[in-house]
């Protein structure tokens, strides 16, 4: 899967922080994408996908929900299939020219999720670590093993805009990875 991506460090919550600089450059990237005069081959109208992000923290399997000032994340936005480098470059151009901006940490991302487990988390995003730890147990009755990795994240995929909805109405799907226990 292709996606726009910000890459950063830091508690997500901070105001003015880097993570909140990250939406901002990735929303005006995709929809300068989306609002695009200039139409690829393979272009058809869409949606704007929701916001994912991949989190991790080193020397933590998964992520620890106490030391948010210690986490690293990718903050990713899916692109559709007629997006390609070119499609992209062009795009930061546009937003570079239309919002007097500089968009130079948005990237390009390839990514390939492999094997993982996944739950719908209702609820506020501090209340994770429960669903997280069921999605663990889970995974070991059914044979699987953690596998976090270089590559291998904690992912969130934001179904609900945390702007606009209680908290306890929140939805957030979580995928961990996995692997088959006895398998590198």
């Amino acid at each position: 899967m292709n996606f726009l991506a910000v890459r950063g460090q830091g508690d997500p919550n901070q105001e003015g922080g880097a993570y909140k600089e990250a939406l901002g450059l990735l929303y005006a990237v995709a929809y300068t994408i989306k609002m695009s005069k200039h139409r690829p081959e393979g272009y058809f109208d869409y949606v704007v996908p929701p916001l994912e992000g991949l989190w991790w923290q080193e020397g933590v399997h998964g992520v620890d929900y106490a030391r948010k000032a210690d986490f690293q994340w990718i903050s990713l936005i899916r692109l559709p299939e007629f997006v390609t480098e070119e499609v992209f470059q062009r795009a930061i151009r546009e937003a570079t020219e239309k919002k007097k901006q500089d968009f130079s940490k948005v990237e390009f991302f390839s990514w390939e999720e492999g094997l993982c487990v996944q739950c719908m988390h209702l609820g506020p995003y501090d209340d994770e670590p429960a669903t997280v730890a069921a999605m663990d147990e889970y995974a070991r009755a059914q044979g699987y093993l953690p596998d976090f990795s270089e590559s291998r994240f904690h992912h969130e995929i934001y179904l609900s805009d945390v702007r606009r909805c209680k908290p306890e109405k929140l939805k957030t799907v979580i995928r961990q990875p996995v692997r088959k226990e006895g398998r590198p």
